[in-house]
């Protein structure tokens, strides 16, 4: 049996769960922006892990794509 942990699937697999950091990098916005839509409300759903908080890149797109307008006019 081999120990080579890059062959690894759980290694080799993509993170579900990113930092706010990463988010904020994943959304072209600031931590500090992303910080403050979590605590007014009106941002991306996020996870508590303990005292952490984690996003999914797939609820990152869908409020990304909830924002998406095809004119100023829309709300």
């Amino acid at each position: 049996m081999s120990s080579d942990v890059a062959s690894s699937p759980i290694v080799s697999a993509p993170r579900e769960f990113l930092t706010p950091a990463e988010a904020a990098a994943q959304l072209a916005l600031t931590a500090r922006a992303l910080e403050s839509y979590r605590t007014r409300g009106g941002g991306p759903a996020f996870h508590k892990l303990g005292r952490n908080v984690r996003y999914r890149l797939s609820d990152l797109i869908a409020w990304a794509e909830a924002g998406k307008r095809l004119s100023t006019r829309e709300r």
